[in-house]
């Protein structure tokens, strides 16, 4: 009777089984994929609009922007890219007439918002400018320079900071044994580097590049291009660049500006070989701009 029994259920059970096992499967597929989806955007904009003074610069745009990625924005001078850019870190604030409306985030945290403070701010967003602006000091006191303004005064961290960030800007091997030179001594591509060493040594999560490159050159361009690819596995990167190749070469996205718009935002290689608007397609054929 038992061995019937048992005979006669082991289909159901084999049935149980394969859904149990089936289910499983469609539960782990489904976790996998809400992970996916669940990107961490490290910068945002909702609805942006920027004036200066009674000039408009800047029209709704939205835009969000993933952790660990290189978005590259192009378009002709005057479009508004540099002033998006100088909003993650509030540096248009030194502009009296410039106002905004709308939303920018930092980690999903509105930068614009009353108790927010400047310093911290511009502690996790740095900043690297078109023209390399080192300080009339040492090469040492350069890259110290930010921790010292934040009170830090132990020589051991500092040593460590300074050499942390002049290996992460690639620039250690060539001033190891020149820590006390005179950083206006240095080539324009090594101090370009020590800038961006500089704004390394206080640990930011982003960095905004505002055409680091453009007053370089071929092999300084290259030497920068090569760091930004190396850096974007720890922080996330924001470029201005009027070099479309060089935005073909180290952005994962792209946005392209024209007139204050946020004509196109797409993932680089898709946006030059296929870009979804006629505007963006004759911009990167050289047709204008």
């Amino acid at each position: 009777m038992d061995l019937q029994f048992l005979s006669e259920t082991e289909p159901a059970v084999k049935t149980i089984g394969k859904n149990l096992t089936q289910e499983k499967q469609f539960m782990a597929r489904e976790e996998k994929l809400a992970k996916k989806e669940k990107k961490h955007y490290a910068l945002e904009s909702h609805m942006l609009n920027a004036w200066y003074g009674e000039k408009k610069i800047l029209n709704d745009i939205n835009m969000k922007i993933e952790a660990n990625t290189i978005t590259a924005l192009i378009g002709p001078s005057g479009c508004g890219k540099s002033t998006f850019l100088r909003l993650f870190n509030r540096m248009n604030d030194y502009i009296p007439i410039f106002r905004k409306t709308g939303d920018i985030l930092v980690d999903g945290e509105d930068v614009y918002q009353k108790r927010i403070r400047i310093e911290e701010l511009r502690k996790s967003v740095g900043m690297v400018f078109q023209k390399a602006n080192p300080f009339p000091k040492s090469i040492y006191e350069n890259v110290a320079y930010g921790l010292r303004i934040q009170g830090e005064k132990r020589k051991s961290v500092l040593d460590l900071a300074v050499e942390k960030s002049l290996h992460q800007a690639s620039l250690w091997d060539e001033v190891k044994d020149d820590l006390k030179k005179n950083a206006m001594a240095l080539s324009g591509g090594q101090q370009q580097r020590l800038c961006i060493a500089r704004a390394l040594a206080v640990e930011p999560s982003v960095l905004l590049m505002d055409e680091p490159a453009s007053a370089l050159d071929p092999h300084s361009t290259h030497r920068v291009e090569s760091l930004i690819l190396e850096l974007k596995e720890k922080y996330t990167i924001l470029i201005v660049t009027h070099n479309l190749h060089q935005a073909s070469r180290v952005s994962d996205y792209t946005g392209f500006f024209y007139l204050g718009d946020l004509v196109e935002f797409n993932n680089t290689k898709d946006l030059f070989t296929h870009p979804k608007k006629e505007q963006t397609e004759n911009y990167i054929s050289g047709k204008f701009g």
